[in-house]
């Protein structure tokens, strides 16, 4: 392909991307004005005033030490204020008492009420940070590439033949902030814990000299957050010859629930779908890596017609997202989600694990209740609901499935498999181990059989 085919491509595109045309919604209003609290705006959300004093506090000190953002569109449309503390949507984005152990909490509270000032406590937080695991599988040593001379490749990450992460610098943050969050350790202000870069060259010169990988995850925070021109930078020259093995350009991001503005309203709207549209007849699968966690994520007007825009556009939205304790812990909830997004033409894509970092504790579900929670919400859904799978932890090792309980030779045993895998060999590979009915990721289990270690150890 010359540059000439290229700048082809970048002729724009029809009327049928317009705004108004998805969906019969008038969002030719005037744009809304993206509005964001952090930590140090607690006191200002109006809506937590008719809160009590004591769990406004608790939340000043959870948010202290694990990262909090949130914007006035999820707090005006998504949180049933009447419901609050229990409302799923309020767990899911403000800070919450349990995030933090006992320990943890009292050393930091003790903290706040010493007076400390903003030095000492940031030392108090890190400290307690540094307990928390924050980066989980080995992102920061075993899956970081290196270059021909052996140096890290940083804001890269390849664990697996097929996949290359990307975490573009400007992308190292999100419209709000899960309180779940796996990758909360990005957003903490540590420059020794972040994955990013702005060093475009050194993807692409990456990608060209390994041919095996056929798909590109651009990651975050939320590369959504991005302007459009700076996405397009990144992925323009992935149109040329030297990247036709990158068949598939995944973009994972939380913006079709806490700013779907951003595909529908916002000042460069347009030019995202357009150009997303320019990749999708250039001959590269986009893939939109939605995260959703409950069904009223979909609920609004705005949220919808950003969905049918990018569908529109020939992007593919598939939906992935943990199974969560006090959030959607129950096979109701997977159901309603599942359902909603095959109507507006979503595909379910993954039921995770809690992960073991963070506030892992607090949300975390036993193992053998996540697969029930999969197992009865598979059994009500139709066929095109059933292409989710999971329970699925991703581990040092790879991705591991939990297919189900049995009883082998008179043992109760977990049925295993890799989904994904350092090894390829591994993939699809059943094993089994030994039933534990506490037990909540795959460093608590034990091989069955009495064998003495997995075969993957």
């Amino acid at each position: 392909m010359t540059a000439e085919d290229i700048e082809g491509l970048m002729m724009p595109i029809t009327s049928t991307l317009s705004r108004t045309s998805i969906h019969a919604v008038d969002f030719d209003r005037e744009p809304e004005r993206f509005k964001v609290y952090t930590q140090r705006d607690l006191g200002a959300i109006d809506a937590l005033r008719s809160l009590p004093d004591s769990l406004r506090f608790e939340m000043q000190v959870v948010a202290s030490v694990l990262p909090f953002r949130v914007n006035d569109y999820v707090i005006r449309e998504l949180i049933d204020w009447d419901r609050v503390p229990e409302d799923p949507i309020f767990q899911l984005t403000f800070p919450q008492r349990g995030m933090l152990s006992d320990l943890h909490y009292d050393r930091m509270a003790m903290a706040h009420r010493s007076g400390m000032d903003k030095q000492g406590l940031k030392a108090v937080a890190d400290e307690i940070r540094a307990q928390l695991n924050p980066h989980p599988a080995g992102q920061l040593e075993l899956n970081v590439p290196r270059d021909e001379n052996g140096d890290p490749i940083v804001g890269l990450q390849h664990k697996y033949r097929e996949t290359v992460l990307f975490f573009p610098s400007q992308g190292q943050t999100c419209h709000s902030y899960c309180s779940f969050c796996f990758r909360w350790a990005q957003f903490i202000g540590d420059k020794s814990l972040r994955m990013a870069t702005t060093e475009a060259g050194k993807l692409h010169d990456y990608l060209r000299d390994h041919q095996e990988v056929t798909d590109l995850l651009v990651t975050g925070g939320d590369p959504m957050v991005m302007k459009s021109r700076q996405l397009k930078a990144y992925l323009e020259p992935l149109l040329h010859p030297d990247f036709s093995h990158i068949r598939s350009i995944r973009i994972g991001t939380k913006a079709l629930t806490f700013w779907p503005q951003r595909f529908v309203t916002d000042e460069d709207a347009d030019e995202l779908i357009e150009w997303l549209h320019h990749l999708t007849i250039a001959g590269k699968h986009v893939a939109i890596m939605a995260h959703y966690n409950h069904a009223r994520e979909m609920g609004t007007a705005i949220a919808k017609a950003a969905i049918g825009r990018l569908r529109g556009a020939g992007a593919e939205i598939r939906s992935q997202g943990p199974l969560l304790a006090h959030i959607n812990d129950d096979p109701r909830a997977w159901v309603d989600l599942w359902q909603e997004q095959v109507k507006l033409g979503i595909i379910p894509y993954y039921m995770f694990v809690e992960r073991d970092t963070g506030s892992r504790h607090h949300f975390e579900v036993p193992l053998f209740r996540a697969w029930e929670i999969y197992r009865d919400a598979m059994r009500r859904v139709s066929g095109l609901g059933r292409t989710a799978r999971g329970p699925s932890m991703s581990a040092l090792p790879g991705k591991v499935e939990v297919q189900g309980v049995a009883e082998i030779q008179g043992e109760k045993v977990f049925v295993l498999r890799f989904i994904q895998a350092r090894d390829p060999e591994w993939v699809q590979r059943p094993f089994f181990a030994q039933f534990d009915e506490q037990a909540t990721w795959l460093d608590q289990l034990k091989p069955a059989f009495g064998e003495k270690k997995f075969f993957f150890e």
